[in-house]
């Protein structure tokens, strides 16, 4: 008689490993002890550790190699301690049955009794794994609930607390250990505004500190936005280190980042836009053989799409630096007239807006309003902000003020004095895009952040 050839199939979610205490190696023992017992031949273990029996197979690893296996004809029959073990999805065991099925493999639960071999037992598997997932669907709903009365009490239900916090009564609290180094972070980085130099100048600088973030853990620190503070849309839930308007500028810099293929320093470094395809011009030296047989250099920006033909334009340095410095005043000075001008320009509200927001969770973590109340209120709240943040009829003069104060007195004296890499910095704080004209190839304006 031929010995069958099983396959263990232990699985447990995150969860049971604590409440059920259904543990990996309580399963594998249970199914060797069943499989020896039976005199079969174990020809591998697939263990999903932390996974919901509710996940499609594609995000089962362990079940993902079991039917690569099935299908090389190297397993008869797949050992499980009970059907929730197997599945909790009827559209995805349907799905493996018919693999199953194709390559003459079958399943069986050690605990339970399971027939798929009639109408009778199939209609049986059915059945349960109907009551399985629905148990499990419940489940996850109670979770949501529990979870969504957390938030509204401000409190931290997302793992770990994020580099920079701490965990103080559930809720997120900046962690004195690290503070210092998570402004310096923000701080680095707003006077170069290169997330590879920040890393490199973090790593060097608290190298023998003993909370030192990972090189991962900065670049986190400057990609997502809890760092302002905000949560599922409500701002101030835990302690900010940089405003919104501060993430959105480190956003939008990254976002159109471009990197030449030296460590020189350029001054407009992913800012030129090509007039042609829309990507971001990247800097180069070019070099120019002088008459006495020396060598000088000069910076020039290009289509960093070089590999794309297109006629783009190349365009030095020192004259985008000119026609910089020669409009920027001026272009400031407009834009401030015609906004004080614009009639019926609006006042935003988003501020009141969210202060009112703060007041409602202040309110309604007292335990002085109903949730149905806050609910409805904060709804309503919510809609508002949406409505202002989509006007685009409202602006910020103070803004432009603040800027045109900035570059007034001895301000290109102080701008001289900086070095290309702290001059790229001065720019990328203001200018969102400059413009080139699509036939002269010349400089044709800018924008404003």
């Amino acid at each position: 008689m031929k010995q069958l050839r099983c396959a263990l199939y232990p699985r447990v979610s995150t969860e049971e490993q604590f409440i059920n205490g259904l543990s990996l190696p309580a399963q594998i023992k249970d199914l060797t002890e069943y499989a020896d017992r039976m005199g079969y031949e174990i020809v591998g273990t697939y263990a999903d550790e932390g996974v919901s029996a509710r996940k499609p197979v594609s995000k089962r690893p362990a079940l993902l190699r079991l039917l690569h296996d099935v299908e090389d004809e190297k397993i008869d029959i797949i050992l499980v301690t009970k059907l929730d073990r197997w599945f909790r999805n009827i559209k995805e065991y349907q799905t493996t049955q018919e693999i199953l099925e194709k390559h003459h493999c079958y399943w069986k639960t050690i605990f339970e009794d399971y027939d798929t071999s009639t109408a009778n037992g199939q209609m049986v598997v059915n059945i349960m794994l109907a009551v399985a997932q629905n148990e499990c669907d419940r489940t996850s709903e109670r979770i949501k609930v529990v979870l969504e009365h957390k938030v509204r009490n401000g409190e931290h239900v997302t793992g770990a607390a994020p580099y920079g916090y701490i965990s103080v009564d559930k809720k997120l609290q900046k962690d004195p250990e690290t503070e210092c180094i998570v402004d310096e972070i923000f701080s680095f980085y707003f006077s170069c505004f290169s997330k590879r130099r920040t890393v490199a100048h973090i790593m060097n600088k608290y190298s023998g500190h003993c909370r030192k973030p990972t090189v991962y853990q900065v670049n986190r620190v400057l990609s997502t936005e809890l760092y302002t503070g905000i949560y599922r849309d409500m701002p101030d839930f835990y302690p900010a280190y940089i405003t919104k308007e501060q993430f959105n500028m480190i956003k939008n810099t990254s976002d159109t980042k471009s990197y030449p293929h030296t460590n020189e320093a350029y001054i407009f470094s992913g800012l030129i836009v090509c007039p042609v395809c829309g990507g971001i011009l990247t800097g180069f030296r070019k070099r120019n053989t002088c008459k006495d047989g020396t060598f000088t250099f000069y910076k020039r920006y290009r289509c960093a799409r070089k590999f794309d033909p297109h006629r783009s334009p190349c365009i030095t340095e020192s004259v985008v630096e000119e026609y910089m410095l020669e409009h920027l005043c001026p272009a400031i000075t407009n834009v401030i007239a015609a906004l004080q001008n614009k009639s019926g320009a609006k006042i935003s509200k988003a501020p009141a807006i969210r202060a009112e927001m703060d007041r409602l969770n202040i309110l309604f973590q007292k335990g002085r309003i109903t949730a149905e109340y806050y609910d409805s209120q904060y709804d309503e709240l919510e809609k508002a902000l949406q409505a202002e943040s989509e006007d685009t009829q409202i602006y910020d003069l103070e803004k432009y003020k603040k800027l045109q104060e900035e570059v007034t007195g001895n301000w290109r004296e102080l701008y001289d004095m900086l070095d290309a890499e702290h001059k790229n910095a001065f720019w990328k704080r203001i200018v969102k895009e400059i413009h080139v004209d699509k036939n002269t190839h010349k400089i044709s304006g800018f924008s404003f952040i």
